[in-house]
């Protein structure tokens, strides 16, 4: 344990907070009653090769649940049974976002989780108002994303209004499209929808399993249903005071932290990349990289912003270090745009679900909270932190630039501070860049019976369920049984990060074998 770690977390013990299982019974047809109605989930196979008991089934909610008999939207779960004669009800999981499909993750988590844990549990998946598979879905402006995009960088008045120009374009299309929907595409509306899913299960209580901005929905649901929490993880944690203008400023700075990371990384494996021995050599050969796509665009797709949304997602994972170091050698050292171009294809680019994500992103964080609506704060905020953070601040800028024209009134951001629920287990990397550390520990102190599980020197955005044996034996004792460590620090218990990933081999093979981490990260995606 390094000096650090002992600082955090103190001399750690471990208690047990073991509660009530509930009763062993769950049929194929879940049943609750709401008011003189009764609401059925009628689940049927949508088996796959990986997930051969997954299971589907929809359910139609209030768009307005103030107004519980108006007019309907569906919602779209997915569940893997519990096999157990021991059962704690449904775990509901969800991947971030906003706009994250968390069908998928609910097969993931079965699998992924001891499978004498996972039979304990219906693992429930469903999708958010507004996302995938759920009716109707948000697809505001197709293509937005598409390549060669003005030069993130508004070094010029041309540039900026160009981008301006995007940004507003995209808020108007939304309007347009979505004027009877965004109203009701927020935070709060979705943890309404989660109740309405713990009715439909049959459940008293939920369990709970949230990612990065999941993790928000899942204090929100616990600030508005307390008495309904049955067991609560949060990993990678979103930090509730900061929503959402400042939470994505702080972003910035932890981002280029991290890609300078990645760029000593490539350093220390001078002698396969070849860029050189010292990070800020290979930091000036980056900045070079980027002003010459700006100027001409790899295989005319691969521009300056385009390039920013190849490497971003490294800062979300290491995995892809590997990847993208490759891409940045060819085209600096053997002048090759081709890996360049397929990285970003790989990686970087964003299809039909990315622009579904994207327009449920912007329509939840425009609507949660305040942003400034005067372009001249932007301006001088980003700036600002641009001058310490250049990686990725105006390429935030510009994915966040719609709340600045967004045809919606804002809400206010929920207090979430809450002292009646059952122990509460978070993790969290000491670097990670998406939702830095310090949200976390805002958190563990906001919620009062929590315990903090932190990854000394992890990056990794998402970190259970990744190949972290440490992490992992936490999250299935407290599933298990309630089980939560208990330190004198400020964590409860440390964890060492796992090694960053080796370079490829002359096959194209990982030099060390893959770990789950590339399975999540897939499900997870980027822009938490």
């Amino acid at each position: 344990m390094s000096k650090r770690a002992a600082a955090l977390c103190g001399a750690a013990v471990v208690t047990a907070a073991t509660l009530t299982a509930l009763p062993a019974e769950a049929s194929a047809l879940g049943t609750a009653t709401t008011g003189s109605r009764t609401v059925r989930l009628t689940w049927k196979s949508c088996a796959t090769k990986d997930h051969p008991t997954l299971q589907c089934a929809s359910l139609k909610v209030p768009l307005d649940h103030r107004r519980p008999q108006g007019q309907k939207i569906t919602l779209a779960l997915s569940r893997v049974p519990h096999t157990a004669r021991t059962y704690q009800g449904p775990l509901l999981v969800n991947p971030g976002g906003p706009g994250g499909s968390g069908l998928k993750l609910a097969g993931f988590v079965a699998r992924s989780l001891p499978a004498k844990v996972a039979a304990q549990y219906d693992v429930i998946g469903f999708d958010p108002r507004g996302v995938g598979a759920s009716k109707p879905a948000l697809n505001c402006r197709p293509g937005h994303f598409d390549p060669v995009r003005p030069n993130s960088l508004p070094t010029t008045p041309a540039i900026e209004k160009a981008n301006l120009a995007r940004a507003e374009s995209f808020a108007a299309a939304c309007g347009k499209k979505y004027a009877q929907l965004l109203p009701f595409i927020d935070t709060t509306s979705t943890v309404r929808d989660m109740d309405a899913i713990r009715r439909a299960l049959g459940a008293k209580k939920i369990n709970y399993f949230g990612y990065s901005y999941g993790t928000y929905l899942g204090v929100v649901y616990a600030r508005f249903f307390p008495e309904r929490v049955r067991r609560l993880v949060l990993d990678s944690v979103v930090d509730p005071t900061d929503v959402w203008h400042e939470a994505n400023l702080n972003q910035d700075v932890a981002f280029n932290d991290r890609h300078r990371a990645f760029l000593a990384w490539v350093a220390e494996h001078n002698a396969t990349y070849g860029l050189g021995a010292g990070p800020e050599k290979i930091e000036a050969s980056w900045y070079a990289m980027r002003a010459a796509l700006a100027k001409k665009p790899a295989g005319g797709t691969v521009g300056a912003s385009e390039l920013e949304d190849t490497f971003i997602p490294g800062g979300y994972y290491n995995g892809y270090w590997p990847i993208l170091a490759e891409a940045f050698a060819a085209y600096v050292r053997d002048k090759d745009p081709e890996p360049l171009v397929e990285a970003y294809e790989d990686i970087g680019a964003v299809d039909a679900s990315g622009d579904n994500g994207y327009s449920v992103y912007t329509a939840v964080q425009c609507r949660d909270a305040d942003w400034p609506r005067d372009w001249r704060r932007w301006r001088a905020d980003n700036w600002a932190v641009y001058e310490k953070a250049p990686f990725m601040t105006w390429n935030n800028a510009w994915y966040n630039a719609p709340c600045a024209f967004w045809p919606t009134d804002s809400l206010r951001p929920v207090n979430v501070a809450n002292g009646t629920l059952p122990p509460v287990l978070l993790f969290q990397a000491t670097d990670d860049a998406a939702t830095p550390y310090e949200g976390a520990v805002t958190v563990h102190h906001l919620l009062a019976r929590s315990s903090l599980v932190v990854e000394e020197g992890g990056g990794n955005h998402g970190i259970t369920l990744s190949g972290n044996a440490c992490l992992d034996k936490h999250l299935a004792a407290y599933l298990t049984d309630g089980t939560v460590p208990r330190g004198y620090g400020e964590a409860d218990a440390v964890c060492e990060a796992l090694p960053d990933p080796e370079p490829t081999t002359a096959t194209g093979k990982a030099a060390s074998a893959p770990s789950n981490g590339s399975a999540l990260h897939g499900l997870l995606g980027f822009r938490h």
